[in-house]
């Protein structure tokens, strides 16, 4: 018979399934939407079973695909952003906003509500802070829920399980109420390397609750990535989603860290096996995140981490990322008036708005290495979501110098270049940080949307000064977590083993060096004088 490893993947507008063959083959993968509703007050909100019935769709179609029985997936591995899922002890949901709607019962990991929460929390100056990057993100849990607990005490109260997604999936195909090292180290405050909680940092920021309950509610039980849960699928999961009850469930993944198990340590060209310590997985998407590996504790001002075990066992993990990536890059597009032309055009030509701009710009420009001079005049701080890292700034904004009159296609290209080079000095500034303390790589692996594009990944060689390298599947995130799920299934031993085996890498673009780089630095001087200046801006304004 043969085999396969199912990875299932629950980004911010979708859910994802694909299956591999034991040497990373993708054999099929599906994709269905999930529903996002937004509220003033920075509220994202989303439903759990909304997030069920999309997963079991493209388990569905993904499984008629590769016309796979459902006894041929030997191992399920789960990966999701890091939002916040919230039901009662028998599992049903909870509301967690302000419409009351019980179905509403997840906080999305880039909403916004909990600024106050986390500015508190930072105040503490609480040595756990320590180990993420000296300052919480809105992003984490600890904020959401102390609002949750002063804002709706009565769901507070209410609820069983406090959940990240990932964990939450694991959950509902298990029965397993086990959490992840990944989850709990780097959104939860978990620390891995003593393999416990902090009680005093809970007391310390109004969650002492969680202290007096053992830590029933949000981890009673912590274990390493791809540790089999339970007694794996559960019967009810199994018919759910069409597989074999009992197929083993791996201890999950946050989506970013899936796409670091898929990038990192694989074979390039030659069948060597790289050395993960020498590699920087870029997982882009609606936001990005940079995973870097260590032996040794590293401590990086702005850089969430270090972090124990929480992507690769036996490696330190420290995890930068820009808050905004493909969001501040559709934003940026749409704002423009040629946007609706761009999006006929492209609808035409049957490609995305950003695959036509892409084109034209390289047109333009004559080659795609000459394209940044497009941008020689205007200049974009692309920090819509404030900025994650290094700054680790919650209240940050976006800048924008050098903008004319030109409402015409030509210049949404050449805003559309500027955008992706303020992305990638946004990047150039977390391998910065990282190099001041001595972490270097020689290697950026990009992986996600948007590293397909040959532009971005010129200018991002050109921008940081390192080489630029794509996984060689299509779907790394995808793979990541089916790599969880061949060391579940015992196909492999671990993380490592498993990844050396199905993961590869192409090719990588050089940079280019002399007078690009020169014009790099360049506008890379003016991206950070407009931050400055945007932050002096907020200072004056009392903001």
């Amino acid at each position: 018979m043969v085999e396969a490893f199912l990875g299932v993947d629950v980004g911010t507008g979708s859910a994802r399934a694909g299956l591999f063959a034991p040497d990373g083959t993708l054999l099929a993968s599906a994709r269905r939407p999930i529903r996002i509703w937004r509220e003033p007050g920075e509220i994202v909100e989303q439903s759990s079973h909304d997030i069920w019935r999309a997963v079991a769709a493209a388990v569905h179609e993904a499984m008629a695909t590769a016309g796979l029985a459902p006894g041929a997936v030997r191992g399920i591995g789960f990966d999701a952003t890091c939002s916040l899922v919230v039901v009662d002890a028998d599992g049903a949901p909870l509301p967690v906003g302000p419409s009351g709607d019980p179905n509403r019962n997840v906080v999305v990991w880039m909403d916004h509500r909990a600024l106050d929460q986390t500015a508190r929390i930072n105040a503490s100056g609480h040595p756990v802070l320590r180990y993420v990057g000296g300052r919480m993100s809105p992003e984490m849990q600890a904020p959401k829920l102390l609002w949750l607990k002063e804002k709706l005490p009565d769901t507070f109260a209410r609820a069983g399980h406090f959940f990240d997604l990932a964990d939450w999936l694991s959950f509902r195909a298990t029965g397993s109420t086990t959490r992840s090292v990944c989850t709990t180290t780097c959104k939860w405050t978990y620390l891995a390397h003593q393999r416990r909680w902090d009680a005093s940092f809970f007391r310390t920021v109004g969650l002492g609750d969680f202290v007096a309950e053992d830590f029933a509610r949000i981890g009673p039980e912590v274990l390493d990535i791809a540790t089999p849960l339970g007694a794996g699928l559960s019967e009810a999961a199994a018919a759910e989603l069409g597989l074999s009850p009992g197929t083993p469930v791996g201890a999950s993944l946050i989506d970013a860290h899936a796409g670091g198990v898929g990038t990192l340590g694989g074979r390039d060209g030659s069948g060597r096996v790289a050395d993960p310590l020498a590699q920087l997985a870029f997982i882009m998407g609606t936001s990005s995140c940079t995973m870097s590996l260590t032996h040794d504790a590293v401590f990086v001002e702005g850089v969430w981490g270090p972090y124990r075990g929480a992507m690769m066992p036996g490696y330190w993990l420290l995890e930068g990322g820009q808050s905004a990536f493909g969001a501040a890059l559709d934003h940026l597009v749409q704002s423009h008036p040629a946007h609706a032309e761009a999006s006929e055009r492209a609808a035409a030509a049957g490609c995305s708005v950003l695959d036509l701009l892409e084109r034209r710009a390289i047109a333009m420009a004559g080659t795609a290495e000459a394209a940044a001079h497009l941008a020689v005049g205007l200049h974009v701080v692309p920090d819509f979501l404030g900025n994650r890292s290094p700054a680790a700034d919650p209240k940050a904004t976006a800048a924008i110098a050098g903008l004319t009159l030109d409402t015409g296609l030509d210049g949404l290209a050449r805003l559309f270049v500027a955008g992706l080079c303020g992305l990638c000095y946004g990047t150039r500034q977390i391998v910065a940080a990282n190099r001041a303390k001595g972490v270097t790589f020689g290697t950026i692996v990009a992986a996600g949307g948007a590293a397909r594009s040959p532009l971005l990944r010129r200018i991002l060689a050109d921008a940081t000064g390192i080489d630029v390298a794509l996984p060689a599947t299509p779907e790394p995130v995808l793979l990541g977590s089916a790599i969880v799920g061949a060391v579940a299934g015992g196909t492999y031993p671990d993380i490592k083993a498993a990844a050396a085996a199905m993961g590869r890498t192409g090719l990588a673009i050089k940079p280019q060096g002399g007078e690009v780089e020169a014009f790099h630095g360049r506008k890379f001087a003016v991206f950070e004088r407009l931050q400055a200046a945007e932050r002096e801006a907020r200072e004056i304004m009392g903001g």
